[in-house]
Order: structure tokens, then C-alpha cells, then sequence
């Protein structure tokens, strides 16, 4: 996903760092606390979510040929995490097991530890993945960041294999890619899961990128990049920022997805992130999906948990 990101829209980059570079610097201190708007966050701690079996059109209404073609499909019964899994619910993970991430051990293709972070491309480096050395779900944008209050936060440089071992130390597992899109769409048969606007009256609905990504970042939802989780409406089975804030770790292979550097399977990611922007990532609809390589830990993937009623 990160090469393929990259290999996109290079003459769009090139004329937009010439473009934007006034925009982007004019009244750059400060401007989020400028922007960020106080927000009424939903409890850290809301108890899992019952979804009762039921159908729906999984790959409904794709923007994308990979989200297609439009199937319905049956799921049994199931709960959900109300909110994708946070810093400082992992952090009781870490202490109660003493696990060690696979963004701490060296990592397949560098050599070192660490993981893949966003950073706002300029002109001498058009590229805006950087695998960071010492970037780890402590340091999710490298070793100067840290979690330190931030705890509400969802927990990301977090690989596939991390967000399972998580799920089973909470007797609990990964969704598949149905059960995720059953849940995030909630009954939806709309362009987006709130509605047919992306943003109704000017409201933001969730945590992602406004203005030209990825050099102008307006920041009109209140955040250049994760959120508290629950500080966006919740969809019609009460679950928050299903769209949107973070990519969400599936247990299902990718079909046809070319495998990672150390040869591993990728895996689909649901639901987009505060990356995803009209002019690029069009993917905060519940039908949205990636391939992503199961050892390569980034910033702007995370996850929650399901368990079978």
C-alpha cells in the first residue's frame, strides 16, 4: 500500500509544493490549537456493541474496481468494540504480558527498529512514507513523540500479528472484513455511512484530511492528524470512527495482493484514516479497502476487537 501510495500522483505533488508552499507556511504556528474546536468525546470505556445476525450488500456502491462487485452476504451474531482499541488500553496489554511490538524488533527490509510515518512531502523530498527508526506505538511519529497524554488516542505502529496477540490476551479476536463492514455501514444505503454529503451543512463526520493532500491540511474537523477516539457521531449501531482517524486491522487476506518484503500475506484495512482527502483517498466509506503487509507497522493503522455471541 505505501509503494503504490507513493507511486500516485507525482506530477500532482510536484505542482502542488510549488503551488501551496506560501499557503502552507502562512500562519503555520499554532494552528491547530487555531482550528481545534472542544469536542464532547464518547467514554474510552463503552462496553462492546451487539450486532444481531442479520445481511447486507458488502461492496455496496464502490468507488473503487477492488471494492466490487456488490455481494450480499450473511453474518452470524456478534460484538464489537465501541471504539478502536487506545494507547492506554494497549498499554495494559504491554504490562500485563510484557510483549514486545513488532515495531521494536528490526524490521524486514531496513534492518533496524521501527516504523512508517507521514510526514508533509517538500521539495527536496517529494516522498511522504518514512520508515522511522525508532518509531513504535510509545513514539508513534518517531522517537521525539510520545503517548504521554494522548492515552485516549487509538494505539497504532501496530502490525497485524500485534493487534491479534492483543485480541487473544482479551478473549476476543480480529473481524473479518464482512463482520467490519456489516458493522461500520449499520444499516446505511448511502454514499457515506451518515449520508449522501461528506459533509452536511459543513459538519466534518469524522477525523480526515480537508484541503489538498498532501500539503494543505485545513484542519476544519479540528485535527492535523489522530483524534480521541469518539469525538465524531457515532453511526447507527452506536460504534465510533468506523470512518475515519485510523485504518483498522481485518483478518482477511487480501485476494490477488502481492505479498510484503519478508514474503508475508497482506491483509485488508478498513475504513480510511486523517489521511484520506477528496483530491486523493476517497476511502472513508465502509465499502473502502487496502492491502496492507502484516509486518509493516505505521502510523495511521490501528484496530478493535470482535467476539462471536
Amino acid at each position: 500500500m505505501i509503494q503504490s501510495l507513493e507511486r500516485v500522483c507525482r506530477f500532482f505533488l510536484f505542482f502542488s509544493l510549488s503551488a501551496f508552499v506560501l499557503v502552507a507556511c502562512d500562519g503555520a504556528p499554532d494552528k491547530q490549537a487555531a482550528t481545534k474546536k472542544a469536542k464532547q468525546c464518547a467514554s474510552v470505556e463503552a462496553a462492546p456493541q451487539v450486532l444481531e445476525a442479520g445481511h447486507f450488500i458488502m461492496g455496496a456502491r464502490p468507488a473503487y474496481e477492488e471494492e466490487g462487485p456488490p455481494q450480499r452476504v450473511h453474518l452470524a451474531s456478534f460484538d464489537i468494540d465501541a471504539t478502536e482499541v487506545t494507547n492506554a488500553q494497549f498499554a495494559r496489554f504491554i504490562d500485563a504480558t510484557g510483549y514486545v511490538t513488532d515495531a521494536e524488533k528490526p524490521q524486514a527490509g531496513f534492518g533496524q527498529a521501527g516504523g512508517v510515518v507521514f510526514r508533509t512531502p517538500n521539495l527536496k523530498n517529494p516522498s511522504w512514507w518514512h520508515f522511522v527508526v525508532g518509531a513504535n506505538w510509545r513514539h508513534p511519529d518517531g522517537p521525539e513523540t510520545s503517548i504521554e497524554a494522548r492515552a485516549d488516542e487509538p494505539v497504532v505502529q501496530i502490525s497485524y500479528t500485534d493487534a491479534k496477540a492483543y485480541a487473544a490476551w482479551a478473549g476476543r479476536r480480529l473481524p473479518s472484513e464482512a463482520e467490519w463492514e456489516y458493522a461500520a455501514a449499520a444499516g446505511a444505503e448511502t454514499v457515506y455511512v451518515w449520508g449522501n454529503a461528506r459533509a452536511p451543512d459543513g459538519a466534518e463526520m469524522a477525523n480526515t484530511w480537508q484541503g489538498s493532500f498532501p500539503i494543505q491540511n485545513t484542519e476544519a474537523d479540528g485535527y492535523a492528524k489522530r483524534s480521541p477516539v469518539g469525538c465524531f457521531p457515532p453511526n447507527d449501531f452506536a460504534l465510533y470512527d468506523m470512518i475515519g482517524n485510523v485504518w483498522e486491522w481485518t483478518d482477511t487476506p487480501f485476494d490477488g495482493a502481492a505479498r510484503g518484503l519478508a514474503g508475508e500475506v497482506r491483509y485488508t484495512i478498513k475504513g480510511g484514516s486523517f489521511l484520506c482527502a477528496p483530491n486523493f483517498c476517497r476511502r472513508y466509506r465502509a465499502a473502502a479497502r487496502q492491502a496492507q503487509e502484516a509486518g509493516l507497522p505505521t502510523s495511521h493503522i490501528g484496530f478493535r476487537t470482535v467476539k462471536t455471541r
